[in-house]
């Protein structure tokens, strides 16, 4: 079965900030699909069981441990589900990429987010595709930290949302029509992943 998870942190705090916008894309998918999340305290998480309209059946997983022991939750859940990991696409937020901006990669490293590398750490490979969606560094000087988890202002919680949206569109291709396809038509600047109205799974 085919998992899409998205990291974040647990808590009402969090919910508006740009770390949790692997939540936020899979919130966008539960409502567009009908499904409903509930909390499985077995695999520290909330998961929902979705039927996608071109894609199928899967899992919609949002760990609850937060975001550096993502992998404790995600790994277990797909052992449990027997869902290995050309099966998994895990969506995140990304600093080193511009805001709005969206890359698909079918593996890879961590690029320092904390998140993905606690899934290749208990997964024991890299080889796993991921959506990253880029919230952009600060001009400020601050840490990163500090940035990723400070509440978005009115202007930015609305381009997190467009963003949001693109990035289910692109998950959604990627489970009804697969990887390659997804990368090239949403990899980059927001302008090359534009669906056409009636086409979202």
């Amino acid at each position: 079965m085919k998992m899409i998870v998205g990291l974040g942190n647990p808590g009402r705090e969090y919910a508006r900030t740009p770390h949790n916008a692997g939540y936020l894309v899979l919130d966008e998918l539960a409502a567009r699909w009908g499904a409903s999340f509930r909390v499985l305290r077995r695999f520290e998480a909330e998961v929902a069981e979705a039927e996608a309209p071109a894609g199928g059946a899967l899992l919609l997983v949002k760990p609850l441990t937060f975001m550096n022991a993502s992998g404790a939750a995600v790994v277990p859940l797909m052992r449990y589900r027997n869902a290995g990991a050309a099966e998994l696409l895990v969506v995140a937020d990304d600093a080193d990429l511009d805001a709005g901006v969206l890359r698909l990669r079918p593996g890879g490293g961590s690029g320092g987010h904390r998140g993905l590398a606690s899934v290749i750490e208990h997964l024991g490979s890299q080889e796993f595709a991921r959506l990253r969606i880029g919230i952009g560094r600060s001009a400020a000087a601050e840490a990163l930290v500090e940035q990723v988890l400070r509440p978005l202002d009115a202007e930015a919680w609305a381009a997190m949302r467009e963003a949001v949206g693109r990035a289910a569109d692109a998950a959604a291709c990627w489970l009804a029509q697969g990887l390659e396809t997804a990368m090239n038509r949403f990899n980059g600047r927001p302008t090359t992943g534009a669906i056409e109205e009636g086409e979202r799974a």
